[in-house]
């Protein structure tokens, strides 16, 4: 006990959970080396993850959960570790992007910026930036959240990969995001995606108006075994929905939307002019 450090858990989600299992294993009258003993990793590792020196992992926090019986409870270590690792995403959010991750069809609805699939990494950062000056986040958060779509966006370069479906409203194309030539590069990129063998693109113009099917963005799954998700977000949450009684109305009304939107040869006219 003489080298105790002192832990705030206020200061960090990685001090949170070091104090966290620190007071676990307290409880018991373990020390590091007998906790330690029981996972598989040395006292140093230990203390490491106590003292936030050491970021956990998932196989780590899995193993906690079994050894002080937290699996599937409010105090579970895996999931502080989910909300570590996805910090600076929307909960329920991670949920979607592992069916995102098996699907074979994607269908999205976006307004007012590029669909997070579709974006430059200049695009992004110009997004993430943002959010810094505003505050809302932290530059090592932005940098997680940028790094977070480059994964997303690798899921489209699988041996094989989902049919993507995107129809953005015109405002997505118009609204200037980084500067003239962050958005001229994201606008080739829309270009260069619309080519693309596997992918389909429109673009919902202003003057559909109220034939315009959603005011929010859309997110709609087909999984391989042919049943269906969607996720919807507000400001503060998202939601993952697989209920086909919510779920398949949303689909009708995309069709709706794609019906309304203009053909993919002449949404790419427009990217082009824009």
């Amino acid at each position: 006990m003489v080298n105790r450090k002192e832990l705030d858990p206020n200061s960090s989600p990685e001090a949170a959970y070091g104090a966290h299992m620190r007071r676990l294993r307290e409880r018991r009258g373990w020390s590091q080396e007998d906790l330690g003993e029981r996972l598989g990793y040395s006292s140093q590792h230990i203390s490491a993850v106590e003292t936030a020196r050491k970021p956990p992992t998932l196989p780590f926090s899995s193993k906690l959960d079994v050894v002080f019986g937290t699996a599937g409870s409010a105090d579970s270590f895996e999931r502080e570790w989910r909300e570590i690792r996805h910090g600076v995403l929307l909960e329920g959010f991670p949920e979607y992007v592992g069916y995102e991750n098996r699907a074979s069809e994607i269908r999205l609805f976006q307004i007012g910026i590029v669909p997070g699939l579709l974006q430059t990494p200049e695009y992004a950062w110009a997004l993430a930036k943002g959010d810094v000056w505003r505050g809302s986040i932290t530059p090592e958060q932005a940098e997680e959240r940028v790094s977070f779509l480059a994964q997303r966006q690798a899921t489209l370069a699988r041996s094989r990969p989902p049919m993507l479906i995107v129809v953005m409203d015109e405002s997505c194309i118009l609204r200037p995001i980084g500067g003239p030539e962050v958005m001229k590069a994201q606008l080739r990129r829309l270009v260069d995606f619309a080519a693309l063998p596997n992918t389909v693109l429109q673009v919902a113009p202003f003057d559909i108006g109220e034939r315009r099917p959603f005011n929010l963005p859309v997110n709609l799954l087909t999984l391989p075994d042919r049943s269906m998700v969607s996720y919807a977000e507000s400001h503060s949450q998202g939601h993952v929905d697989r209920e086909s009684a919510s779920v398949l109305p949303l689909l009708t009304a995309y069709h709706q939307l794609q019906a309304e939107a203009l053909s993919q040869a002449a949404s790419v006219a427009m990217i082009k002019q824009a």
